[in-house]
């Protein structure tokens, strides 16, 4: 299966080497980070830095001067990735033989929340989280949109993967993180994940909900989960805690929502592309899932991006449901390399397998840059690099 690994492009500007160590890794391709969120990275092998702090969520390329005047707009990226970082390492990792799509971060944006409080979800109980851009909001999605299209299709690059495109919600990996107090599960983080600002308040009135009595029913229905009850896991608790029609109607309406923003987001990016240019999400087959790999239907979605990649370092199941939906669509099993981070490079080959075996067609490599070299030593034996 053709195999791509991550990488930031302060991974690869100022380290000569690396282009060629990640090509020896057996990979024929590099997802290269365009715009990206707030993060600390290690940088294991840089001869000039160890440790790489990104201060907030940034174009990792000059922005265009169509942002000009916009309230919501990007911002480039500070120190860490100067200029245009991602047509320097780009262009890099192609003179290393590599073929280079975009890693294109959108609904999650700490900076966004800061400077446009209003932007942000609002849970059942008025705490903002401004990490979460609220993607029912008109200028909020006609900023993502632009975003998608301009962070996409950048000089060099052959595709990309749009990452968070649809809800985000409570769970993030935040700094000095202490959330983790009482076990949500499932059907905890649905209800905490549910936004209560201007557009969506009126977007459950459409479905018959008024807001104020569905944001009650929500507080309501955690409480015994505060107190420590069990979690009955997936839609079905949802729907136990807060009664099947109300639950079906949040759905309907943040379902639709995503669907519309990914429609959007999708066509811009063709729009601006060039024929041939691969566009894949980054997806979760459970609709009202939220983060970074977006919950998404497996029909819907395959039939607007060109595929999916998958979170499968738990195991290959999530690939299932789309492979049952799209036999021509690629189908990326992302499995974690790192082994500090969770991941088992030492069973990639047979993690491979068994994603193949559901209907992965390609591999995803999280992360060449913050492996160490043992981990990427049996990445190489795994794909004969």
């Amino acid at each position: 299966m053709k195999a791509s690994a991550f990488v930031y492009p302060w991974d690869v500007n100022g380290d000569p080497q690396a282009p060629a160590r990640i090509a020896a890794l057996g990979v024929r391709q590099a997802t290269l980070a365009s715009a990206y969120h707030s993060t600390r990275a290690l940088t294991p092998r840089h001869p000039r830095h160890r440790v790489v702090t990104a201060a907030y969520a940034a174009a990792l390329y000059p922005p265009g001067e169509h942002w000009e005047g916009r309230e919501l707009r990007p911002h480039p990226a500070g120190d860490w990735a100067p200029g245009d970082a991602f047509g320097e390492a780009a262009a890099a990792l192609g003179d290393a033989g590599l073929e280079v799509h975009t890693w294109v971060v959108l609904a999650h944006s700490s900076r966004l929340g800061a400077e446009h409080p209003d932007t942000s979800v609002v849970n059942a109980y008025g705490d903002r989280y401004p990490w979460a851009p609220c993607i029912a909001q008109p200028a909020t999605r006609a900023y993502l949109v632009d975003l998608a299209a301009e962070a996409a299709v950048r000089p060099g690059a052959a595709g990309t993967e749009l990452e968070s495109l649809g809800w985000y919600g409570l769970a993030h990996l935040h700094a000095h993180d202490k959330t983790g107090g009482v076990a949500l599960g499932d059907a905890g983080q649905y209800l905490m994940s549910l936004c209560f600002c201007a557009a969506c308040r009126a977007g459950y009135g459409e479905q018959g909900l008024d807001a104020d009595a569905l944001a009650a029913a929500v507080r309501q229905a955690l409480e015994p989960v505060w107190r420590g009850a069990p979690d009955d896991g997936g839609w079905a608790g949802v729907e136990k805690l807060l009664g099947q029609d109300t639950a079906t109607a949040t759905r309907a309406w943040r379902d639709a929502t995503a669907r519309s923003l990914q429609e959007q987001a999708v066509a811009a990016v063709r729009a601006a592309a060039p024929e041939g240019f691969q566009v894949l999400l980054h997806a979760d087959p459970v609709t009202h899932h939220t983060g970074a790999n977006a919950g998404v239907d497996p029909a819907h979605v395959l039939s607007v991006a060109d595929g999916v990649v998958v979170p499968c370092t738990g195991g290959p199941g999530l690939l299932a449901p789309f492979a049952e939906r799209g036999a021509d669509a690629v189908l990326a099993a992302n499995l974690t390399i790192v082994s500090g981070m969770g991941g088992s490079p030492a069973t990639l080959a047979a993690d491979a397998s068994r994603a193949r075996d559901l209907g992965a067609t390609e591999l995803r490599l999280y992360h060449a840059g913050l492996a160490s070299d043992a981990d990427l030593d049996a990445v190489r034996e795994a794909l004969g690099g």
